[in-house]
């Protein structure tokens, strides 16, 4: 039966100079063009499957804050 040359096959009958060249070379273009990259793949997936992003001014935000830590009763509020 007949053996399948590689190019791992032909690389190592070649110098080890020329070996050395040769992967450098392709470490090089592996690099450029592959490779894992920073910020790919999947995003990671959060506990809150809608998650809700409202913009607010700055005074509406320290007001929601001032809220929040004061334990403001909304409903009372707004009864009246």
């Amino acid at each position: 039966m007949n053996k399948i040359v590689t190019n791992d096959d032909l690389i190592n009958a070649l110098s080890e100079e020329r070996q050395k060249n040769i992967n450098n070379e392709v470490a090089k273009t592996i690099a450029k063009w592959g490779g894992k990259r920073e910020g790919a793949g999947r995003k990671p997936k959060s506990d809150n499957v809608l998650e809700l992003r409202i913009r607010v001014s700055k005074k509406e935000k320290e007001f929601i804050d001032y809220a929040r830590n004061h334990k403001l009763n909304f409903d009372d509020l707004m009864e009246g």
